[in-house]
Formats: C-alpha cells, structure tokens, sequence
C-alpha cells in the first residue's frame, strides 16, 4: 500500500482518486499521528457488501458449502419460479 502526506494528496487528489479507482489499491494518507485510506467506490461498496453477507447467521457457511460442491452436484431446479416472487 502506498503512503503518502497530506501535502502530496493534497496537490495530486484528482490523480490519486483515478490511481485508487484504476488499480483497486487504497493510498494511506498520513497527517502527523493519524493516518486515512483513500479507497476507490466500488471496493468500499464491495467491502461493504461483504460485511453485510457476513452479518448474516449462517451465510458463511452457506457459501463455504457452495464453493465446495462439484458443478455436477448443482441443481438447475431452484424449487421457486421467477414469476412467484
């Protein structure tokens, strides 16, 4: 992760938001004692996301199970209709 001052993302914060949104990499920005992440949209609604899934009960499991199962496995069958909901 790149760390730069508040000086430099002061002078460079167009070019830094593009960096960050382009690379999906945070920059840390650092004033004294304290430090900030510049982090693209998208990777913070990801994150967010991410965390929202995992608040539910069971849904990690849930995936786990899911990435362990053999495509042959899988149902086509949902056991719903689009048209149901």
């Amino acid at each position: 992760m790149t760390t730069i001052s508040t000086e430099i993302a002061k002078e460079k914060l167009a070019a830094l938001i593009e960096e960050t949104a382009q690379s999906h990499e945070p920059i840390q920005i650092v004033s004294g004692s304290h430090a900030a992440l510049l982090v693209a949209d998208e990777d913070w609604r990801a994150i967010q996301e991410t965390l929202y899934l995992l608040s539910i009960p069971g849904m990690r499991e849930s995936v786990i199970e899911g990435m362990n199962t053999p495509l042959e496995a899988c149902s086509e069958d949902l056991g719903w209709d689009l048209w149901d909901i």
